[in-house]
């Protein structure tokens, strides 16, 4: 864990959804946070709430908007992380990358997904999750008792229209965190991806037949309603302590019951 008291959690999508719960959550743990996002000047005042929100925590907030898949940007981000943080302090780095394209593979009225859309979809959804592994390892800035996490969905193993190369990007990106729990391992870093139920954010407000899948999903659902943002997010936290160190490799599910409901 972090040598000198310090604790920094690094998201990547830290302006909205999943990203954003946690950012709150781990602040609120004592967590200072490193976020990562790409707004248009429409969406920065909602990004300087969530860094007041984590200050207000007496937490730093040290956010970046920047593309978190190109590899020149990431690099800059992770050097300006290094200047910013004391090596060995960032216990924490969250995937919660939602930017992919939503077109069938064959027969679309507005087309064919492209080999470019294909690949930009897994690049980000997916593959910039070990990049960015790489990049805290290189710099010295994760080590023993570091915790990876990476948010998936139930996607990830079912036919959705339009919803291919999202969940392509999902089953990889599950099959990501199982290499890195292996690789990482020796050096006590585990890494797990977080299956959170059908959630309210907007990622999920661009699929095509969101609303309905939202409907079914809290009249089916144990408890009732749909997953929050902050479920997921509070679990993460919790799953953070030391006391996991032996929890890895996993796709944990954090729905209140709801994928195993016929």
């Amino acid at each position: 864990m972090p040598n000198n008291g310090t604790r920094g959690a690094l998201i990547l999508g830290a302006s909205s959804g999943f990203g954003e719960a946690a950012a709150l959550a781990f602040a609120e743990d004592g967590w200072d946070i490193y976020g990562v996002h790409m707004d248009r000047r429409e969406g920065l005042a909602h990004v300087a709430e969530i860094r007041a929100a984590i200050e207000a925590r007496g937490q730093r907030a040290v956010f970046f908007n920047s593309n978190a898949a190109a590899a020149h940007k990431r690099g800059r981000t992770l050097d300006k992380i290094a200047e910013a943080a004391e090596p060995g302090s960032i216990g924490v780095l969250l995937h919660s990358l939602a930017f992919g394209t939503l077109l069938p593979f064959v027969g679309g009225e507005d087309g064919d997904i492209s080999p470019e859309q294909m690949n930009m979809t897994l690049d980000v959804m997916a593959h910039s999750l070990v990049y960015w592994t790489q990049g805290l390892l290189a710099r010295g800035l994760m080590g023993e008792g570091g915790r990876i996490f990476a948010m998936t969905s139930s996607g990830g193993d079912r036919v959705i229209p339009t919803y291919g190369a999202v969940s392509a990007a999902k089953a990889a990106l599950e099959s990501h965190c199982r290499q890195l729990a292996m690789e990482l391992a020796p050096l006590g870093i585990t890494a797990n991806a977080i299956r959170a139920g059908v959630t309210d954010t907007p990622a999920l407000r661009k699929i095509p037949g969101a609303e309905a899948m939202t409907d079914r999903a809290a009249a089916s659902n144990p408890h009732g309603r749909l997953t929050r943002p902050e479920d997921a997010a509070r679990c993460m936290v919790e799953l953070a302590r030391p006391g996991t160190y032996w929890m890895t490799g996993n796709t944990v599910r954090v729905d209140g019951g709801e994928d195993f409901v016929a």
